[in-house]
């Protein structure tokens, strides 16, 4: 259990929690459970009025919650997409504050069998909730090349995207690719070693990650929902890992901020109410947390406060 639980350090965790301006009476939503790193020091600040309510895909993770925290009257606990938090009617009354760490978790990598990682042969799965979807085997096993190419230049910046696709699409002819070594052999043989410290295979796999588990989408949902969730002053914490949920989580912030929008050629486009307001710029994790933790060296912390608009509940 110790070695468990040294795997599974919370990422900015002072900072993300210092974000939310928890208050003993507030109610928060941790949407992200994890191991539930965020969600004991967001308990900690509460007191016998507060209410903390806990979700996550991936059943997993929900199991944990429910062991170490279905005793405790103040913590309600839900299995779901963050993205359907509008739909809970425990969220129905107001949230003061909603935390997001986003993408794969620490247990998730460490379990091979998860799929999500080319360290181990493993089955090619890579679901968060092995319950519902196709997983990257099927994915791979139906999609045409192009479809591929573009899922893995989307969501991996893969420059090689095209060469890939096409000799998944050629080795599967043969026979199907359904192990994790399988797939990151392959991509070895396709684009060699080009990057020193980085296997071949890791924006591959990232992309198939985010679309197997429709990740940038379940995002912005859940940016939506949280928004139309939150009251007066309520904080909005959210971790990213990389540039594409960063970049999502920064144009939400900015484009409900009441700035007019447009470019230097063209006529402004009239701004929409400003809804959001930016807390500090964007955060990055201290060089000791990186030396002790190196999963959070890519970690991006933005905060933003739900402007006075008359919201005490989901809208």
């Amino acid at each position: 259990m110790a070695e468990q639980m040294l795997r599974h350090i919370p990422v900015m965790l002072n900072e993300a929690v210092e974000g939310l301006a928890v208050r003993e009476g507030g109610r928060y939503l941790d949407g992200t459970f994890g191991r539930g790193g965020h969600a004991r020091a967001v308990l900690s600040r509460l007191g016998p009025d507060g209410r903390l309510l806990l979700m996550d895909r991936d059943p997993q993770a929900i199991a944990a919650a429910q062991k170490e925290f279905a005793g405790d009257p103040r913590v309600s606990i839900r299995h779901a997409n963050f993205s359907t938090l509008a739909e809970w009617e425990e969220t129905a009354e107001g949230l003061d504050g909603v935390l997001l760490d986003l993408g794969v978790s620490s247990p998730q990598l460490d379990e091979a069998a998860r799929g999500f990682s080319f360290m181990a042969d493993a089955p090619l799965d890579m679901r968060m909730d092995p319950t519902q979807g196709e997983s990257a085997a099927d994915f791979l096993a139906r999609a045409e090349d192009r479809e591929i190419a573009d899922v893995l230049w989307t969501f991996g910046e893969e420059r090689f995207s095209r060469k890939i696709a096409r000799a998944i699409v050629e080795h599967r002819s043969e026979s199907p690719i359904t192990r994790t070594s399988e797939l990151a052999a392959l991509i070895e043989r396709v684009v060699g070693r080009r990057e020193p410290g980085k296997h071949p295979a890791t924006r591959s796999f990232q992309a198939l990650r985010i679309r197997v588990n429709g990740e940038l989408d379940a995002l912005q949902r859940g940016l939506d929902a949280a928004l139309a969730c939150l009251k007066d002053g309520g904080r909005l914490s959210v971790i990213s890992f990389h540039s594409l949920e960063d970049r999502a989580v920064k144009l939400f912030i900015r484009d409900h901020s009441g700035r007019v929008q447009g470019s230097r050629r063209g006529p402004p486009v009239a701004a929409a109410p400003a809804r959001l307001a930016a807390v500090g710029k964007a955060q990055f994790p201290s060089e000791a947390e990186e030396v002790a933790n190196p999963r959070a060296r890519s970690a991006v912390l933005r905060v933003a406060e739900k402007l006075p608009e008359g919201g005490r509940g989901c809208e």
